[in-house]
């Protein structure tokens, strides 16, 4: 459960920041609205996770997931450049959170 909730704030989060791109530095009504309102799910839902998983494990997760999917959503969806060296960042990224867990991660 704690999984499906971390990966629910984070969908939160990633839905927030892609919603703060449009913002236009917070002057657009909605996608405003939708950042204020995806960053607040995101931390209720990740105070939460924090009630059963390691704070190391969940945030390394969340900031890492986040971090990756907001890359390839730009490179994909906004058109930022796509080049080896953000493939290799996202791929880093990735591996890292994977280390760290790998770890363990006992509360």
């Amino acid at each position: 459960m704690a999984y499906l909730m971390l990966a629910c704030a984070i969908l939160a989060e990633v839905l927030a920041t892609t919603s703060m791109k449009y913002s236009d530095g917070f002057t657009r009504l909605w996608p405003t609205l939708g950042t204020a309102a995806g960053y607040l799910v995101a931390f209720v839902l990740l105070a939460q996770t924090l009630k059963t998983m390691s704070v190391g494990t969940a945030y390394a997760i969340w900031s890492g997931v986040g971090t990756a999917a907001i890359a390839v959503i730009g490179m994909v969806f906004i058109g930022e450049a796509v080049n080896a060296a953000r493939i290799t960042g996202i791929l880093l990224v990735i591996a890292g959170v994977v280390v760290l867990n790998l770890g363990g991660g006992g509360h």
